[in-house]
């Protein structure tokens, strides 16, 4: 063994055993060895003599390499030596046979390096194929009467030739491409018919004493049929041929699976469908169609499935295509005889099978629409494909626990056959389409045998025929389900008024519920069948079904029930809530928002409703009550399940508050506002019992919005508390919820809050600036943490808050004697975000807080404004930094049309102090323009406009424009 086979070894090491830094030199020596000038001939020189496969192995890959990337840098010499040498080894002769030492490669070598040497061969032929090495294939053909060992190389080397240059499986260069095209045109031109018959003789020859070989050749030969002349495969040799191996196989499967895969090709090559078809009917497929009735889990049955399913999709095609009577007439002879094939693959073979074959059945049912109405033969097949569609989209009874419990294993099943079933279900909604009479009384039938049957082991095909009842719903115009159209006037009576003995099945249940919902619109016309539906929905079928995935997804469809009869359910609401008295109400109420609507209207009796409500509420309160007093003696296990509980029932009631109006509980109604009342000072308890619990206070400050709304003023005696209660120890998340509370309060009515909001204002300032900094958000890396965002989100509604209670008469209360300690850092808070917040809208905000705190603050020039010192700090800070000198910043861009907006608003502030602060104001505008450089006559322009009344918004922009774009107003300030 010498340096070169010692690196060579070294370098494919991988046990570890090696050390590390002597395997990075050998692999730096082979490199070396890569970049030698003749390295090829040292190659094909260690594939003469060396037997090592992974000495073998390196020369092969390092030729491939060299062929590959340096071929127009060879000589002709080294080109005429690699070509004889490489050719040489495939046929199985000795390069030097002088040496007694020599090898060969194809004897007894593992078939990696057979497949390598085939890639080199092949690399060669696409350099060189045809206008080089000519006769590369007429040249090779001769040796193989060597026997196995050859004919097998030339098998891979076909196989190679189809992978590495001809396939299109594969993406290829428009180079790549171009010398394909001129390698087929050559093989079909000189040598493809002498190859078609040595595959021809060597299967004929080996049939019965090498069937492996023989089964590799026609793997070979499949790859070539889809580009060859169809002659000289489909004839009275060749296709007798094949037939008697798929037939009779002599024992082999891998023989019959390869001849059944020559056929398939025969069948899906691309040629003029007149005369595809008079192939397709000499072929006499119909011989193969008992074959699929063996082991489903074989590789001949799986390629027989897919040579039935391939021909019935080219027949199709052929009818589809084809013009005369006789050509169709004979296509659907074809179809008509393969079909019943069709459907035993797809109920008996594997899912890929099934897969092809939904999209041709598909096709066939959208080509049959041609023949409406429909011939006995084609509506047997639709209903053979209906009993197909049905079984196979059953669950396997072997899941039938873990479906129902749902545990992991069920949960993997059932998202696999919603998948699974998405084809099926176009499939039967186009069966529908085409056949539907045959459709739903197939349906018809399936579930009237479902429900005549006694036992509770047929969940499988009770699930079944609901989801294509389901399904088939999807299909139907909202006027065909309304008006019953065909079969469903039977249907869905017979389904509202069933009780499966399975019912108790989670899948069986959810189905059931779902298609009642999806053909409601029929029970919407026919209100005979509504007391059937609500039963369904409020028994054990539905809401009291012992799955609580059941009993869930039954009260979210009933709320979709009931938003859909609404009017029609008022007779019933009473026997509704009293099937409701034994349920979970919290997730009851959660769902009957649309009946809560109904409860809500007028038409009801004032006695009625309010039993109706109290029925519903008084259970909810009662629980929060008792949750409550037991709090303290809650275990650490306790109190989360607890705690969840409460939020449901607040949920609950929530959701039931929503269905009566302000005028309703307020007015004509008051009982019903005594009840509401009642139930808010039950919750507002929630914040004493539980005051640092995140989710409990949301839900109660969510409730309390709502009663802001539903109670309108006479919520006022419970603000008082409910706002202290909220206020304490909240922290910026909290406070946030906690200020948009105030502006609905201030929103809905204004200076009626007034107290309420003096009251609260100073400890919300002293919250609010003890969180705030002073200073901006850091901004960078590492500084976007959920605290910084909570501030930043705080800060934000904040401006809001302040916004909110200046523009509806409330700026009062920042005067107070408790408020005015807040003032200054309110003040200073307001300029510097006007001035530089780097939030367009926020700096708007702060504007137009102080033009409302101007207006309302001041009011004459003559007359001293109402805040000491308020005046100057307008005009010192305000005036000054925000309407001058932030509007000739480079982040104020007029391109942008919110900056634009900001601007119109600055020019407005101008305006209010003019109007307040008088000519002050205009010779403090003059002095801003001349320290600022400005020309005399533009100041005066400028003081010009603010005089005017009202105010010439575009003769102000296009003057700050010109101030904004002027290099020197800008080097200036």
């Amino acid at each position: 063994m010498d340096d070169v086979e010692k690196a060579i070894l070294i370098s494919f090491e991988e046990s570890g055993a090696i050390d590390s830094a002597l395997k990075s030199q050998a692999v730096s020596f082979c490199q070396q060895i890569k970049e030698t000038p003749t390295v090829c001939r040292i190659c094909i020189e260690k594939l003469c003599f060396c037997n090592i496969v992974q000495v073998q192995f390196w020369c092969l890959q390092t030729l491939h390499e060299v062929i590959r990337v340096k071929y127009a840098m060879l000589s002709l010499e080294e080109k005429d030596f690699i070509r004889k040498s490489v050719f040489s080894m495939c046929c199985f002769d000795l390069i030097d046979d002088k040496n007694n030492n020599a090898v060969r490669i194809l004897e007894g070598g593992p078939a990696f390096i057979k497949n390598k040497l085939a890639q080199v061969f092949v690399t060669l032929v696409y350099f060189e194929y045809p206008l080089i090495w000519s006769s590369v294939f007429v040249d090779f053909l001769p040796h193989l009467r060597k026997g196995a060992v050859v004919i097998d190389m030339f098998c891979r080397i076909l196989n190679a030739l189809d992978d590495e240059l001809i396939s299109l499986d594969y993406p290829r260069t428009p180079e790549e491409m171009g010398v394909a095209g001129r390698v087929k045109d050559a093989i079909r031109q000189q040598c493809i018919a002498q190859i078609v018959n040595v595959w021809y003789e060597i299967v004929s020859m080996y049939r019965n004493s090498d069937l492996d070989l023989c089964s590799n050749v026609l793997e070979s030969m499949r790859r070539y049929i889809s580009w060859i002349d169809i002659g000289l495969i489909v004839n009275d040799a060749f296709i007798p041929l094949l037939f008697q191996l798929i037939l009779v196989g002599g024992g082999s499967e891998q023989l019959q699976g390869a001849a059944t895969g020559c056929v398939l090709a025969v069948v899906s090559k691309r040629m003029d469908h007149q005369s595809k078809l008079a192939i397709l009917q000499n072929l006499q497929i119909n011989r193969v169609f008992g074959l699929v009735t063996g082991d489903i889990d074989s590789e001949l049955v799986s390629k027989v499935a897919a040579l039935i399913t391939g021909y019935a999709a080219e027949v199709l095609e052929c009818y589809k295509r084809v013009n005369t009577e006789d050509a169709k007439s004979v296509s659907l002879e074809l179809l008509n005889e393969v079909l019943p094939s069709v459907f035993y693959v797809m109920q008996n073979c594997e899912v890929d099978t099934t897969f092809s074959i939904v999209q041709f059945l598909s096709c066939y049912v959208a080509t049959m629409k041609s023949l409406s109405p429909l011939r006995e033969k084609q509506l047997h097949h639709v209903g053979r494909m209906l009993e197909v569609i049905c079984a196979q989209i059953r669950y396997d009874p072997i899941y039938r626990d873990n479906l129902d419990m749902l545990d992991k294993i069920g949960r993997e099943e059932e998202e696999t056959m919603v998948e699974y079933r998405k084809d099926l279900f176009v499939l039967l909604r186009s069966v529908g389409r085409v056949a539907p009479d045959v459709t739903q009384m197939f349906i018809r039938n399936s579930l009237v045998s479902c429900i005549s049957s006694v036992s509770e082991r047929n969940v499988e095909e009770v699930e079944a025929s609901l989801s294509l009842l389901y399904a088939l719903g999807e299909s139907l115009s909202d006027e065909a389900i309304k008006t019953g159209s065909g079969l469903l006037s039977e249907l869905v009576p017979t389904l509202v008024s069933t009780r499966f003995q399975c019912h108790s099945n989670r899948l069986v249940a959810l189905v059931y519920l779902d298609t009642i919902t999806r053909y409601i619109k029929f029970v919407q016309e026919h209100t005979e069948y509504v007391p059937m539906v609500l039963t369904a929905f409020l028994d054990e079928r539905g809401i009291h079904h012992p799955n609580f995935h059941v009993r869930r997804r039954a009260s979210y469809l009933f709320m979709r029930v009931v938003k859909l009869l609404k009017a029609k359910l008022v007779p019933f609401i009473e026997s509704i809530l009293q099937s409701l008295q034994d349920t979970d109400l919290k997730m009851v109420a959660t769902s009957l928002r649309q009946l809560v609507s109904l409860i809500g209207m007028e038409d009801i009796p004032p006695e009625k409703q309010s039993d109706y409500l109290s029925s519903l509420l008084t259970p909810l309160c009662h629980q929060v009550e008792t949750l409550l007093i037991n709090a303290n003696a809650l275990s650490p296990e306790e109190s989360p399940v607890k705690i969840a509980n409460i939020q449901q029932v607040i949920m609950a009631i929530n959701a039931l508050s929503k269905g009566f109006s302000e005028r309703l509980v307020t007015a004509s109604r008051p009982a019903i506002g005594v009840m509401f009342k009642k139930t808010l000072d039950v919750l507002l308890q929630i914040l004493v019992v539980f005051p640092k619990i995140e989710p409990l206070r949301n839900k109660v400050t969510s409730f309390i919005h709502r009663m802001v709304d539903t109670l309108g003023a006479s919520v006022f005696p419970f603000l008082p508390k409910a706002l202290g209660q909220l206020l304490a120890e909240s922290e910026p998340k909290e406070m946030v919820g906690f200020l948009v509370l105030l502006n609905q309060l201030i929103c809905k009515f204004s200076t009626s809050v007034h107290d309420i909001v003096e009251e609260v204002f100073p400890a919300i300032a002293g919250r609010i600036f003890s969180l705030i900094p002073t200073e901006p958000f850091p901004s960078g890396h590492g500084t976007n943490s959920e605290e910084i965002r909570e501030l930043q989100e705080l800060q934000k509604t904040c401006y809001t808050f302040f916004h909110v209670i200046t523009t509806h008469d409330l700026s009062s209360v920042f005067l107070s004697p408790k408020s005015r300690d807040y003032l200054d850092k309110m003040m200073q808070l307001l300029l510097q975000s006007a001035c530089h917040h780097e939030d367009i809208l926020v700096r708007k905000a702060c504007v137009q807080i102080f033009i409302r705190l101007i207006k309302d603050w001041c009011t004459r020039p003559d007359v001293e404004a109402k805040v000491p010192g308020f005046r100057s700090f307008i005009i010192d800070g305000f005036a000054t930094n925000c309407c001058f000198y932030s509007a000739l910043e480079k982040s104020f861009e007029f391109h942008d049309a919110n900056t634009l907006i900001l601007f119109g608003e600055i020019v407005l502030a101008q305006k209010v102090m003019y109007e307040k602060f008088g000519d002050g104001f205009l010779h403090f505008v003059t002095n801003c323009f001349t320290t600022a450089h400005c020309p005399q006559d533009v100041a005066a322009q400028y003081c010009q406009k603010l005089k005017e009344f009202p105010p010439l918004f575009s003769s102000i922009s296009a003057i700050g424009s010109g101030m904004q774009y002027n290099p020197s107003f800008r080097d200036t300030n």
